[in-house]
């Protein structure tokens, strides 16, 4: 790892070049193309979705309208004829270079989107927001799909129709998967709380008896539930009763726990009294959150499969952050050569003070409304986690919390700083002797236990491994291979077959091999060699 030494400046680093003054976004910019070909060979596609259907025209730059407004259903026939037609308009009016405005509507413009693509079109895409604020000033109060589409001809020649990159197929499936995971998540939480709540009228201050993780990760507690469905029934039991009953279903458990459901059933107010009803209720919708929590736990598992394919399995290494959380910020940041700098990452997050100057008055006030929300609640996740769980960045929030700062003001600058080291790591493939990496997490193992934990298939797990060990950086393989060496040793000492030890030999194999084919490299390139060792910092 390069070495990084706090408050050390780079003196090889160039000074920054000033920031261009823009009048346009620079993703929406068509002046040198419309300045190539000329204005009245500049076409212009205005599309306003909805549902079903979307209406759509042609102009020249100037205005000139080419295709009057036409309405077309969303059907392969329809939206082909529609191409025809631009293709004919096209040919006519003679323009050399053409732009598609697409006005966001959530997921109904995509199929318009893919159809004009799939031509060889360049399609642009236009904010709601941004086709309010052309929209209002030509026809205030007067909203129709004849004046959006006119706002979204201003929006365009104006520089504000954005450029919609492309993301691999591996990105878009991991947006895809960490938001249904976070639907499923949230529909358990709320499952979670219709339980209790017809819990506590069948067996009223049950699960009061528990902590609430310890309620619902142990399983004891639903179980007894279940099982007896009264104070009456736990009392008839005993503590030997129900050790038994916990036995015989294989659920480890603590006579801790035991002692406090007996000593509720002792004390127990009197229950609904159609205990029975509610019961059959809470069963049914424990089956419910079991059932999501094995999907929630299948989906962790293709998440882990598409992430240590991606250079965002570097982020391991920190602690702090696990499986999830890297899943989390590569479904939603997306491949990080599209981020000019690590500005530009909360930029897009929107983690940016609102500012108002005039004259000699400027002054900043809370977090821009406008933003990626998805990403926004990812980064500020990400800060809570690294608050919670790395030393560093726990040190640097309680020091900001001694001078008085907003929490809120503390979770956006750990953000901030979190978003710098990620940039830095992503873009440069390597890992950095950063201080919050002072009590480094190895990725591999890492990996492995999270896979163990969720009983993942060895087939899977041998082919993450080893998709892991392909983006670990070269010059850390040889500590990432110590660990896993230990735990070969720990693994050999035991009795029996261990079904990890062929899979872990295999790993440290893959990894001794281009540790190997490294050092021929270096031996054999001195410039390679002078390259790898260069120290840099983030």
């Amino acid at each position: 790892m390069a070495p990084y030494i706090p408050g050390r400046k780079n003196s090889s680093r160039k000074a920054k070049t000033p920031r261009p003054y823009l009048l346009h976004k620079p993703r929406g910019l068509i002046s040198q193309r419309v300045q190539a070909v000329g204005p009245e060979h500049f076409g212009v596609v205005c599309v306003d979705c909805a549902k079903g259907s979307s209406k759509y025209f042609l102009a020249d730059f100037y205005g000139h309208m080419r295709i009057e407004p036409t309405v077309v259903h969303h059907t392969r026939g329809d939206l082909q004829a529609a191409l025809d037609r631009l293709r004919e308009a096209r040919t006519q009016h003679e323009f050399r270079d053409l732009v598609v405005a697409i006005e966001r509507t959530g997921e109904y413009h995509r199929p318009v989107q893919r159809a004009y693509r799939q031509a060889g079109y360049d399609v642009r895409l236009v904010h709601p927001f941004a086709t309010k604020q052309f929209r209002q000033p030509a026809d205030p109060g007067n909203k129709t799909d004849d004046n959006d589409l006119n706002a979204i001809f201003r929006v365009v020649i104006n520089g504000f129709g954005l450029i919609d990159p492309v993301w691999p197929d591996d990105y878009q499936r991991l947006q895809l998967l960490r938001r249904h995971r976070r639907d499923l998540v949230c529909k358990t939480v709320e499952l979670q709380c219709q339980i209790r709540e017809k819990l506590h009228a069948a067996m009223p201050g049950y699960a009061e008896a528990f902590s609430k993780d310890h309620f619902w990760d142990n399983g004891t507690g639903m179980f007894v539930a279940r099982r007896t469905g009264s104070a009456q029934a736990i009392r008839a039991l005993g503590a030997d009763g129900l050790e038994r009953l916990l036995a015989e279903a294989k659920i480890r458990f603590l006579k801790n726990s035991v002692h406090k459901v007996l000593a509720w059933a002792h004390d127990a107010p009197p229950a609904h009294p159609d205990n029975a009803c509610l019961l059959n209720i809470v069963a049914a919708l424990d089956d419910d959150r079991l059932e999501k929590t094995r999907q929630i736990r299948a989906v962790e598992r293709d998440l882990a499969s598409l992430v240590v394919r991606t250079p965002y399995v570097l982020l391991l290494a920190i602690p702090g952050i696990n499986i999830v959380s890297t899943a989390d910020l590569a479904g939603e940041l997306g491949p990080i050569v599209h981020y000019a700098d690590a500005n530009h990452l909360t930029g897009r997050a929107g983690l940016v003070p609102c500012r108002y100057q005039s004259d000699t008055v400027d002054v900043q006030g809370p977090l821009r409304r406008c933003g990626n929300r998805k990403l926004r609640a990812v980064l500020m996740q990400t800060a809570d986690n690294l608050v919670r769980h790395n030393d560093y960045y726990r040190a640097r929030a309680g020091r900001w919390q001694a001078l008085g700062k907003d929490p809120r003001w503390i979770r956006v600058k750990i953000a901030k700083c979190f978003s710098r080291l990620l940039f830095a790591m992503l873009t440069s493939g390597q890992l950095f002797r950063h201080p919050c990496c002072q009590d480094r997490h190895y990725i591999l193992g890492k990996l492995l236990e999270f896979h163990t934990e969720h009983a993942t298939p060895t087939a899977q797990l041998q082919e993450d491994m080893l998709a892991a060990c392909q983006r670990l950086p070269k010059n850390v393989l040889a500590d990432e291979a110590k660990p896993l060496t230990e735990q070969l040793n720990q693994l050999a000492r035991k009795r029996g077959p261990q079904p990890l030890t062929d899979l872990i030999t295999i790993v440290l194999a893959r990894l001794r091999l281009r540790q190997l084919q490294s050092e021929t490299v270096r031996s054999e390139d001195p410039s390679a060699h002078a390259q790898t060792e260069e120290p840099t910092s983030p």
